[in-house]
């Protein structure tokens, strides 16, 4: 085996509406092959969605694949890692990689920390880019859409203050940090 890694994401193409089914199979592979120390996580991002009737929310939700035809590996490219996930029944690819034995991009930080907010991961250094005086936008809840500049950052509880201008006033208002994003 190569020498180990920085461990990063990718993103795996697989055939539309079979993505939990690739990621079990991709799940089942790594343990059956031993290859814990190389592919870390494999994540279908999800989100709870509200159920709507005519237009109407009904107070149910649903599950909604975000990137429907994608399944994200956090992994250590190596020759064996590559492999395992590559011929994995249902993978049909890399993004970021033209076949012919060429091995993938990973996905940069930035782009890969907004799909994990969606689907509701958030690790300690994705706060490291969200300091006060960071314009950012809204993605969920009554002010979904608008943007607003953060006045602070609490880690330990998941949340920020964010200074939002709506009705002519501004406004400080506490979100969760898995609900806003970079303007």
């Amino acid at each position: 085996m190569e020498k180990l890694g920085e461990k990063q994401w990718y993103v795996v193409n697989t055939y539309s509406g079979h993505e939990n089914k690739v990621k079990n199979n991709l799940e089942k592979r790594i343990e059956s092959m031993n290859m814990q120390d190389y592919i870390h996580q494999v994540l279908v991002a999800e989100e709870e969605v509200p159920v709507l009737k005519d237009g109407i929310p009904t107070g149910d939700t649903k599950v909604k694949n975000t990137y429907p035809g994608y399944v994200f590996v956090e992994m250590i490219m190596s020759d064996e890692a590559w492999y395992v996930v590559r011929n994995t029944p249902g993978v049909t690819g890399f993004v970021g990689s033209s076949g012919k034995g060429t091995k993938p991009f990973p996905v940069p930080k930035e782009q890969i920390d907004t799909v994990l907010k969606k689907a509701g991961i958030v690790n300690k250094d994705m706060y490291l880019d969200y300091v006060i005086g960071t314009e950012v936008k809204v993605l969920r809840g009554p002010l979904q859409g608008s943007s607003g500049m953060i006045e602070s950052v609490d880690s330990e509880k998941g949340t920020v203050i964010v200074s939002a201008t709506f009705f002519g006033r501004v406004h400080k208002i506490e979100l969760s940090f898995q609900d806003v994003e970079k303007a």
